[in-house]
């Protein structure tokens, strides 16, 4: 992936996450089962942190 390409993918996530996270406060209020939500903003956390890696590394 080039620069460009990289940069639109974390945002991407970033907004993934965001949607994940407003759910998983949701979930939290009302006492719903979170494990999912919690589970797929980890999985986000590692694909954002491998991004911003291979970002790092372009430079």
């Amino acid at each position: 992936m080039d620069r460009k390409e990289i940069e639109n993918k974390i945002n991407e996530v970033k907004s993934d996450y965001i949607r994940f996270q407003s759910d998983l406060e949701k979930l939290n209020s009302v006492g719903g089962n979170t494990t999912n939500a919690e589970k797929q903003l980890a999985t986000l956390e590692e694909e954002l942190s491998n991004l911003n890696k291979q970002l790092a590394n372009l430079k």
